[in-house]
């Protein structure tokens, strides 16, 4: 069996090193476009920023170990031009020229390429980057030492963009964040983002949210604006999304979806027969929404290129779809997500409910504990998981890594109370966060308390709601407060209750949401009708911060 891969990296070299394992005697030619095939792409803002101080670093495996170990033909600096399915033959264009390779089986993972918008003055730049490969990040380190640039420009504040923003700074740049979302990291809910663009402020990052860049001028030197707002750059990194590599399945007739996809079956093969596909250009099914979607991670990418290599092996694995976990650092803080958030629950029209917890890394009372702020959306009529969001110090992959866990093995909400870590106060807490979600969400479901969103609390201001902050009065001097809220702290609510209306609803609000369900369950028990700012203070303070007095 002759099967020819095109692509290497994540999708194209897990196929490439199963099929070895899974047939001694196939053969195995790899062509990779450019001139390295196995490198650490995930790695780059970190070469940029001086964190890995050694190029050869982010080199995984060479051709020559390729062959040694696994005796694969791979062919770098090689581009596939064009696929005829009938001959079942690729053209393709080495340093040697054009000439033709047969196949019995092709599989193309040929990734993804960075979006570049049609803004005016762009093409004149000449100090304008993208950062997706080893000559990326060779342009922008070889940039930087011969131009010594003192200012840059990130556009786009998704994972890649935050990442480029911190390793800039790191190397001394002044650096401005574009993102032409209402927030950073638009993968996230709008309160949870707030916490990753306050870190990017308090660490001297200018962030311009809900504006795009609408030209460049003096050869890149000038970016401007939608607002007006002109930006002096030195250095500007674009990374505003991408797109699948999709140009060569075209020459097949392969078909495609959204965005320009490729589409394949569950079995990774596409509409023309014996071509598979893999990585970030495939169209995969989000596993909670059942529908088509992209997700250009690193994991999916490696688990697709593994089992179309079984497939091909005549092990009938099934591409199970994916559901987008995945982590960013900021500075000191982690941010990280899995699944579905509100935007797209919306757009589905599914019915859902948010639950917020703070909590602790690890116990209170051992050094160092410092908080988790999670977020977690479920179906409240029977439980499952749709996403969460997570941000913090130190702790927030654990979680969210157990919820993407919870989420792939069905578990439902009233299942996390059930989970059982390891406990130890330098490790974390007899009450895990991901514990203490499932208690929130599993009160909600079986009506033991009720919660409004952060941006609920206007409507139930209009409808003349009695808000109620539940803190200690010198946590409200020390903090501040949300516009609108007495504070009856909680020790002393039973002996002032008698201050509540009892015709109106009581919002019920403290720093984190605990001791405000507290309240609701004691209001409730006593005739009020009552319900729990979700989040309370520690959210809402961060999602609205101008209504903080």
């Amino acid at each position: 069996m002759k099967i020819v891969i095109v692509g290497g990296v994540a999708g194209g070299m897990s196929a490439a090193t199963r099929l070895r394992r899974l047939n001694e005697d196939a053969e195995i030619i790899i062509l990779e476009k450019g001139p390295y095939v196995s490198f650490a792409n995930c790695g780059l803002p970190y070469f940029v920023s001086g964190e890995i101080t050694k190029r050869s670093k982010l080199l995984v495996q060479t051709p020559e170990s390729l062959r040694g170990r696994f005796e694969l033909d791979v062919r770098v600096n090689t581009e596939a031009l064009s696929i005829d399915p009938e001959k079942k033959e690729i053209l393709v264009k080495g340093e040697e020229g054009e000439y033709a390779i047969s196949y019995d089986k092709l599989i193309l993972s040929p990734g993804a390429r960075p979006f570049v918008p049609n803004t005016p003055g762009l093409p004149e730049a000449k100090n304008v980057f993208t950062m997706r490969n080893v000559p990326d990040v060779d342009a922008v380190t070889g940039f930087m030492k011969d131009a010594d640039p003192k200012k840059a420009v990130v556009i786009g504040a998704g994972f890649i963009g935050l990442e480029m923003a911190e390793a800039l700074h790191n190397r001394g740049l002044d650096v401005s964040v574009v993102e032409m979302a209402p927030q950073v990291l638009p993968p996230f809910d709008f309160e949870m983002s707030a916490f990753v663009k306050d870190e990017l402020e308090k660490n001297g990052i200018k962030v311009y949210t809900g504006v795009a860049a609408s030209a460049f001028h003096e050869e890149g030197k000038i970016v401007e604006l939608q607002n007006g707002v002109r930006l002096a750059s030195d250095l500007t990194v674009m990374s505003v999304g991408v797109l699948p590599e999709n140009a060569l399945a075209k020459t097949a007739g392969v078909e495609l979806g959204m965005r320009g996809g490729i589409l394949v079956d569950e079995h990774y093969e596409t509409s023309v027969k014996d071509v598979y596909a893999v990585g970030d250009a495939i169209i995969v099914k989000n596993q909670i929404l059942e529908a088509d979607s992209m997700i250009p991670l690193a994991n999916p990418a490696n688990r697709q290129g593994r089992q179309v290599a079984d497939v091909i092996s005549g092990y009938r694995r099934k591409n199970k779809g994916a559901i987008g976990t995945a982590i960013v650092r900021v500075f000191g803080l982690s941010a990280a997500s899995v699944g579905l958030n509100e935007r797209q629950l919306q757009a589905a029209e599914m019915k859902y409910k948010a639950v917020h917890v703070t909590a602790n890394d690890h116990a209170g009372y051992f050094p160092g504990a410092s908080s988790i702020y999670m977020k977690m959306l479920f179906n409240p009529e029977d439980g499952t998981i749709y996403g969460a969001q997570g941000v913090g110090q130190k702790g927030v992959d654990k979680r969210i890594d157990i919820l993407a866990t919870a989420i792939k093995g069905n578990l439902k909400v009233d299942d996390l109370m059930e989970l059982e870590f390891t406990y130890a106060p330098p490790f974390g807490s007899a009450k895990d966060p991901v514990n203490m979600l499932g208690y929130a969400a599993t009160n909600i479901m079986e009506g033991f308390s009720e919660n409004i969103q952060w941006y609920e609390l206007d409507e139930m201001r209009k409808e003349g709601a009695y808000l109620l902050d539940v803190r200690d009065v010198s946590e409200v001097e020390r903090s501040g407060s949300i516009e609108g809220f007495v504070n009856i702290p909680i020790n002393d609510l039973r002996s002032r209750i008698s201050e509540l209306p009892e015709d109106k609803t009581i919002v019920v609000s403290c720093a984190s949401g605990q001791r405000s369900y507290m309240a609701e369950r004691m209001l409730k028990q006593k005739g009020f009708k009552a319900v729990n700012l979700d989040g309370a203070f520690n959210i809402y303070s961060k999602a609205k911060k101008e209504e903080i007095r």
